[in-house]
């Protein structure tokens, strides 16, 4: 018995070595205006952007910033998977392909998340405390968010 788990912990030791040199693509961009369309779509004031910097950002829009741990391997294939699973569900960096009606929607889905408390991650504010949103500041995205959604609300509606 002792020489099979000698054999697999050999393995699992390859298996861990060799995924340090292969890594999931980053989700980096060249565009440095990649997020424009958005704010200067939805104009949120200096603090709401603040906040959406320090808490959405990372995972949903073409551009992360990556702590030092997402260069070992699997925790870069789990934020890989986080970082496009959240992409996947709304990133800012795309905002100018989204229609008028998917707008309103995202943004009533973001309220909703925040409300909830399901946004921003709990995984996600364990390594970065700088997300984690106060009562107050939950409130200021909020009405950002209902107020900018009458913009898209009004555009939908037939004359």
């Amino acid at each position: 018995m002792t020489k099979i788990v000698k054999k697999i912990a050999v393995l699992l030791l390859v298996v861990f070595i060799g995924m340090q040199f292969y890594r999931p693509e980053k989700n980096t961009t060249e565009d440095a205006n990649h997020l424009t369309s958005f704010i200067s779509d939805t104009k949120p004031s200096e603090e709401v952007e603040l906040l959406l910097q320090q808490s959405c950002y990372d995972c949903h829009s073409n551009q992360t910033i990556y702590p030092w741990y997402n260069n070992i391997a699997p925790v870069s294939y789990w934020l890989a998977d986080h970082i496009d699973h959240g992409k996947g569900h709304l990133n800012f960096s795309e905002w100018d392909t989204y229609t008028a009606k998917k707008k309103d929607h995202k943004l009533e889905e973001v309220a909703e998340m925040i409300e909830g408390g399901e946004m921003p991650l709990n995984e996600y504010t364990w390594t970065h405390a700088e997300a984690n949103l106060t009562d107050a500041q939950k409130q200021a995205i909020v009405q950002w968010v209902q107020n900018t959604r009458k913009q898209y609300q009004s555009a939908l509606k037939p004359e």
